[in-house]
């Protein structure tokens, strides 16, 4: 495949900068790229996500979505039945709030499976070796 006129000035110009020396001091020289988990964003929409993160601003349903599974934590890791229900009001909250934001998006709409995601964080924690010292 061959390179179009504007990828061979591209390249010739990155070859250039190079040669000079302009990416020598360029944050995070030598170290590892550090990629993002991008898989939870719809693959049409990473690109936007991308931008508008990098513009300092982030989508309203992914604050939510980030919401919704410290909701998630904190209601499977409640040490008490008071906290329990106090984080399950907060996850049924944040779970109309997703599913607002996002309608299309079926995950909250399918009460068989929210059932079970409520029943399971729902569940009195077993005491483990840690919680008995």
């Amino acid at each position: 495949m061959s390179m179009s006129i504007f990828e061979k000035m591209a390249e010739e110009r990155i070859k250039k900068a190079a040669e000079r020396g302009d990416f020598d001091d360029l944050p995070g020289r030598g170290q590892p790229l550090k990629f993002e988990d991008d898989s939870n964003i719809p693959e049409d929409l990473r690109l936007a996500y991308k931008i508008l993160k990098n513009a300092g601003y982030t989508p309203p349903e992914l604050d939510a979505q980030k919401e919704l599974v410290r909701a998630e934590d904190l209601l499977a890791n409640a040490p008490d039945e008071k906290t329990r229900y106090q984080a399950l009001k907060r996850l049924n909250y944040l779970t109309m709030k997703f599913s607002h934001l996002r309608p299309n998006s079926g995950i909250f709409t399918d009460n068989e499976y929210s059932d079970r995601v409520v029943d399971r964080l729902c569940r009195p924690r077993k005491a483990s070796d840690s919680d008995k010292k």
